[in-house]
């Protein structure tokens, strides 16, 4: 596959600063970010940073966070910036913040591939395979999701967030496409349920209680979720099924480090030649 164009690439965005000040996995880790917890020898967000680079969907990349005094106690990461692989910005006072802030940066026209850093088994087969879908699609905003079944088949036992819908349950997978101008409104509307997320009632009054009860209640189909959220946003909203089911695995506490580690471990010692 050939390389888009330069007016054709996504600007990567990886949010790579902590939500707390004492972030579990970090602590388990004994390092200062949890986006510089050791997966297979080297922080996990340079694995991110390697996947994007691969990718032939994506062109610059920007990084938001860890903060400065942290960011400079990582060799891997200043060597990055400083050979211009990569830019790196303050993170914000919250992540829709800090994605409110990258866009002021980026022409209207410009799609953003917006990602974690501890999307730690993130490949370039993943984004490409999402960007691809999310171009040819007629939406503002991309989501991706992975099969429920397709998840727990390949990871018995791996505990993942359940979206649900009543045909299709689905996995989140810290991948976002930001397609068109019309999509710039979402990190304001990101910011209202953040500024909201200790007073759930508020939450639902934002959504919609029709809306959550049919959820709970599993008798929303995907579409008609997406149509809702569409709906609320005065945007188009979409998902990408990803056929990857190691896209929704994310890096949320020491037993999700430990897996990752331990699967990554695994792969290594398969690909050995035997002796």
């Amino acid at each position: 596959m050939s390389k888009e164009t330069p007016d054709e690439l996504f600007t990567a965005l990886v949010l790579a600063a902590d939500r707390n000040p004492d972030d579990p996995v970090a602590r388990a880790a004994g390092v200062k970010c949890k986006a510089l917890a050791p997966v297979d020898g080297t922080p996990m967000v340079m694995s991110v940073l390697k996947a994007l680079a691969r990718s032939h969907a994506v062109g610059p990349r920007l990084l938001c966070g860890p903060p400065r005094p942290i960011l400079e106690s990582s060799p891997p990461l200043r060597a990055g910036i400083d050979a211009g692989s990569y830019q790196w910005m303050e993170n914000r006072e919250s992540p829709s913040a800090s994605v409110a802030a990258a866009l002021e940066g980026l022409s209207p026209s410009q799609p953003m591939l917006l990602t974690t850093a501890d999307h730690a088994l993130l490949n370039n087969r993943i984004v490409d395979y999402f960007c691809g879908k999310a171009k040819a699609a007629d939406y503002d905003l991309a989501v991706a999701l992975a099969p429920h079944e397709l998840v727990s088949s390949r990871f018995p036992g791996v505990r993942r967030t359940v979206l649900r819908f009543r045909d299709n349950p689905c996995c989140s997978c810290n991948l976002f496409a930001l397609m068109t101008p019309a999509s710039r409104s979402v990190p304001d509307f990101w910011r209202k349920v953040e500024s909201q997320r200790k007073k759930p009632w508020k939450v639902v009054g934002i959504l919609g209680w029709w809306s959550v009860i049919q959820y709970l209640l599993h008798r929303l189909t995907l579409e008609q979720a997406l149509k809702r959220v569409s709906g609320i946003l005065g945007i188009r909203v979409g998902a990408v099924i990803l056929p990857y089911p190691e896209a929704a695995v994310d890096v949320d506490s020491e037993n999700d480090l430990a897996f990752v580690n331990q699967l990554l471990a695994e792969r290594k010692a398969s690909d050995r030649p035997a002796v």
